[in-house]
Formats: structure tokens, C-alpha cells, sequence
């Protein structure tokens, strides 16, 4: 990615007011983050199912089953362009940060020093919310095509990548959406948690 080459010189940018929504595919989170834009937060959608839905629709090849490296480079870039374009001042909620992209790019084994380097520059909240696999709720879609196994290995291998950059990973418990919604409300707003 052309835009990234630059990081090297550049500082860290960190915004405790942008909050990520991460876990394995079908554990909740785009209805968590559909649930918090209804109660009027802002909410910044998966770049990852835009990407796929954008490119199905022009029969593109950037997709996880078709072109994995391209489809990881749309990734990145759509994600630095909406932390870079979110709301500065007010709480914002990403459904899943950059590190995701980084945590994809192992998964795949290509990772790029300008996926690494722009997971360590665009910094979110300290706090970083991951949902847990549920098996009751999982599903597969046009977009989700991943198994139970991938989806399993994806919510650990967020784990670690969040953790390995120095984020605080808070699980989010398996309960009803508003019960989710309000234990994440509760973290944010009280810091000592």
C-alpha cells in the first residue's frame, strides 16, 4: 500500500475515544455495533463485509476466496481510511479495528511491514472488546463463509494480536444484546475496570 510507506517516519496517532469490537466471525459483533448505533453512538461498520459485498456486486476479485493478498490490501486501506475519517471528539465504536486486518494477514501467512507498522500508528482506546465464539448464535452468509474451527482460531488469534500490541482485551460475556451493550457501557464509562 503506497499511503503506508510513509509510517516509518510518522508519530503515533491514539484515540481513546474510538472503541473496537473484535472476536471470531458470527459471535455478535455487528449486531453489538448495530444495537449501540440504534442507542445513537457512533459506529463505524466491518470494513471486511463492505469490501466483500462491494466486490461480489461488481464481480471483483479482491475476496478472501478468490484473491487473498488483494482482498487484504482493500482491507487495510478502507480500515485506515475510516479510523482516519471517524469522529474525533465522541465515543466511536469500530466492528473490528486495523489489528484485525494484521490478525488476517498471519492467518493467510502474508503479513506486510504496512499492515504491521499501520497497527502500531492508528492507535484505538487501550480497551479493546473481543466477543467470545457462541455456538448457538453462529452462522454463515454470503459474506461469512468461514467454519466453526476458523472462527474459533480467529477469535484466539485476535487475542493475541491485540495483546501483543499492548491492548487490554475485555470479553465480552455471552448474554442477550442489551445485557452485551450494557456490560461494554459499564467498561468504558467506569476506567478503573
Amino acid at each position: 500500500m503506497s499511503d503506508l510507506k510513509t509510517l516509518d517516519n510518522m508519530e503515533t496517532i491514539i484515540n481513546n475515544n474510538f472503541y473496537v469490537v473484535t472476536g471470531g466471525p458470527g459471535s455478535g459483533k455487528t449486531t453489538l455495533i448495530k444495537e449501540l448505533k440504534n442507542m445513537g453512538y457512533n459506529c463505524i461498520d466491518e470494513a471486511a463485509r463492505k469490501i466483500i459485498m462491494e466486490e461480489v456486486k461488481n464481480n471483483g476479485k479482491a475476496l478472501p476466496w478468490k484473491n487473498k493478498l488483494e482482498y487484504t490490501e482493500l482491507m487495510l486501506k478502507q480500515s485506515v481510511a475510516d479510523y482516519l475519517h471517524a469522529e474525533r471528539n465522541n465515543i466511536t465504536f469500530f466492528d473490528r479495528g486495523i489489528p484485525d486486518t494484521l490478525c488476517y494477514s498471519k492467518i493467510i501467512k502474508s503479513t506486510t511491514k504496512g499492515v504491521e507498522l499501520a497497527a502500531q500508528m492508528y492507535r484505538y482506546s487501550k480497551k479493546v472488546f473481543i466477543l467470545p465464539p457462541w455456538p448457538e448464535i453462529y452462522t454463515t452468509d454470503n459474506e461469512r463463509k468461514q467454519d466453526w474451527e476458523e472462527a474459533v482460531l480467529t477469535y484466539k488469534l485476535m487475542k493475541e494480536t491485540y495483546t501483543a500490541l499492548g491492548y487490554k482485551i475485555i470479553e465480552v460475556p455471552k448474554a442477550d444484546i442489551k445485557n452485551r451493550c450494557q456490560f461494554l457501557l459499564n467498561q468504558i464509562k467506569n476506567p478503573a475496570k
